[in-house]
């Protein structure tokens, strides 16, 4: 399989022609990964999430995708808590012939950058306890994290900037 150097992805904040890149994003998404991200059993990025994305104000609420040849492979966002405006919820989906090779990293490096400049200063970030590719993504970057458990869930405050090593420039990615 074609090692897939990072030059070859691009990395931008999500934009109004986007939506049908992340609904034929769905078909290289397994169930399982649709699951942790969305905590349901849909069979597809679900309607109400692109719709939500058509009306990003890029600022309190905002997404950088990752394309490979005008295809969607990854997606991060944020939504700022209006009760704790320094603060964002962050959600990370990436299709699965990608994931566990920095591309999530990635994506929340720039969106972290993004997010300081707004003036935030913490990600939180629920996560099932089964999804174990987040929690180790998280670990990787934020090595102190701590979780707070509940019903099958983790929550994580994760300060900003991001603690470990910057973001991969360059981060090779393999499909497989």
């Amino acid at each position: 399989m074609k090692q897939l150097i990072a030059s070859e992805v691009r990395f931008r904040p999500y934009g109004i022609t986007d939506g049908e890149r992340l609904r034929r994003m769905s078909a290289r998404l397994s169930r399982h990964s649709l699951y942790t991200r969305f905590w349901s059993g849909t069979p597809r990025i679900p309607e109400e999430y692109a719709a939500a994305l058509a009306v990003l104000d890029h600022w309190d609420r905002e997404a950088m995708a990752a394309l490979l040849d005008g295809e969607m492979i990854g997606i991060a966002e944020y939504v700022r808590d209006p009760d704790r405006p320094w603060r964002a919820e962050l959600a990370v989906l990436i299709a699965d012939p990608w994931q566990r090779h920095g591309l999530a990293t990635a994506l929340v490096g720039y969106l972290a950058a993004l997010a300081g400049r707004r003036g935030i200063t913490e990600f939180d970030a629920d996560v099932l306890l089964e999804n174990r590719t987040a929690t180790l993504a998280i670990l990787s970057s934020w090595p102190a994290a701590r979780p707070v458990g509940a019903d099958g869930a983790a929550r994580y405050s994760l300060p900003l900037p991001v603690p470990a090593a910057n973001p991969p420039v360059n981060p090779v990615v393999t499909p497989g």
